[in-house]
């Protein structure tokens, strides 16, 4: 690559979206992603999270559209579902790229750097 194209690129970070790739966000999609369905107590138990904590996240997601909540009962006792609409599933998707670009250009090196 040239020196005038590499900077003609943006750096790889530039395309992180920061709704996505907060930590327990990116975990909860990414649970999501794999169970299509998943109960709140699970994943609140599975990211290691506090009720509040993971609420919190679960609110941000849904007001950027990338999952969906579903309340109901199982037998008597009441449940929390969520599950990865559409666009949450390209938003991880695009995020996991943007990742492996980072990661690619960290294994390259850079100018200077060794291999």
């Amino acid at each position: 690559m040239s020196e005038q194209s590499e900077r003609a690129a943006p750096h790889p970070a530039l395309g992180l979206d920061d709704v996505v790739h907060q930590r327990v966000r990116l975990g909860i999609l990414t649970v999501a992603h794999q169970a299509r369905r998943v109960e709140f107590g699970f994943l609140r138990t599975a990211l290691g999270l506090t009720a509040g904590n993971l609420s919190q996240h679960l609110t941000v997601l849904e007001k950027a559209g990338l999952v969906e909540i579903e309340k109901g009962y199982e037998g008597k006792r009441p449940r929390t579902w969520l599950s990865l609409t559409p666009a949450g599933d390209r938003a991880l998707k695009d995020e996991v790229t943007q990742l492996k670009r980072l990661i690619q250009q960290i294994e390259q090196g850079g100018p200077g750097r060794e291999p």
